[in-house]
């Protein structure tokens, strides 16, 4: 009997965990007695042929490391039938009988397309926007969220030296999972998220007004990528009030940096799940986070989930911004 051989790829925006996940993946299917190759570059290293097959010192010393190792690529060609089918050949030609996928949804089409092909695919949340309804963790939200507080509270040091207001816009896609968290652990006066409808005059002006009446001379209003406006929303505010104030839009430092525990940890135990999955033949699958536990759910359903965002930490957050 030939020796069973899985692969895996890291595919869409990078998130800090992505690492931690690979390594699992790893030294899970050499512990099982498999064959385990990396994919470089996402979907686009199965199109090029640029596979290596990794071993457990491959992966030594990576789990402390943002980004990926593997690289990540976005594949027009792949997203074709053909582009698939193709994939789908080599993959039986290297003898790989199963996939693992650590990125988000555009990813987990791309496995469930390979998987009708007939290579099994298991898909790991890799993204920091936690926008992955059928889990409530992804891998590198934790770590994103800790760099946007951190971020966050060194622009405070200037709002408060200087009596400003500073206006921070966080990312998140149309997810305000960042913004809310972050929101709630630097303290901000108002959080704008795309799931909650807003008026600036309501929601953000009486509310500095309210706070200046108790004293407060500085404000950080903390700002989904999906609200954006921090320019305008910043022009607003010091029109309105008179309060000098800053927009920033942090950007793309909060996709890197080295992991937290947290998204070592839960990486590693999703990269796990997925292993014996596919030691099962079991693919469509996404290995998911459910009320703390690791699970696994069908693609199709999964990606037919809708996301449920955290509407009762909102009305904390909104508590006790006075």
């Amino acid at each position: 009997m030939s020796q069973k051989a899985i692969a895996v790829l890291t595919s869409g925006g990078d998130a800090p965990g992505m690492n931690a996940a690979v390594r699992a993946v790893v030294r899970t299917g050499i512990s099982k007695g498999m064959k385990v190759y990396g994919v470089y570059r996402g979907y686009n290293g199965l199109l090029a042929g640029d596979v290596k097959e990794l071993n457990l010192r491959s992966v030594s010393d990576i789990i402390h490391r943002g980004g990926t190792v593997l690289y990540t690529a976005r594949s027009p060609r792949y997203n074709t039938p053909e582009g698939v089918k193709q994939a789908a050949d080599f993959c039986r030609e290297l003898g790989v009988s199963g996939v693992v996928v650590i990125g988000g949804d555009g990813s987990f089409r791309g496995a469930r397309d390979l998987t009708n092909e007939g290579i099994p695919c298991v898909g790991i949340p890799g993204t920091i926007d936690n926008d992955i309804a059928c889990s409530e963790y992804t891998v590198g939200f934790d770590t994103a969220m800790n760099t946007a507080m951190e971020m966050v509270d060194k622009i405070r040091d200037t709002a408060q030296s200087h009596d400003r207001c500073s206006v921070v816009e966080v990312m998140g896609r149309r997810c305000g999972d960042i913004a809310l968290q972050t929101g709630i652990a630097v303290g901000a006066a108002a959080i704008l998220v795309p799931e909650v409808e807003y008026d600036l005059e309501r929601d953000v002006i009486a509310r500095i007004l309210e706070n200046q009446s108790t004293g407060k001379k500085h404000f950080i209003i903390v700002v989904a990528e999906g609200v954006g406006k921090v320019n305008e929303i910043a022009t607003y505010i010091q029109t309105r009030t008179g309060i000098e104030s800053r927009a920033t839009i942090l950007g793309h430092v909060q996709r890197g940096g080295s992991p937290t525990l947290r998204d070592r940890v839960v990486a590693s135990a999703m990269g796990h799940r997925a292993v014996s999955l596919l030691e099962q033949d079991i693919g469509n699958r996404v290995v998911a986070m459910k009320n703390g536990v690791i699970v696994d759910y069908d693609i199709t359903e999964a990606l037919n989930m809708k996301r449920v965002f955290d509407k009762e930490l909102y009305d904390i957050a909104h508590t006790i911004s006075i």
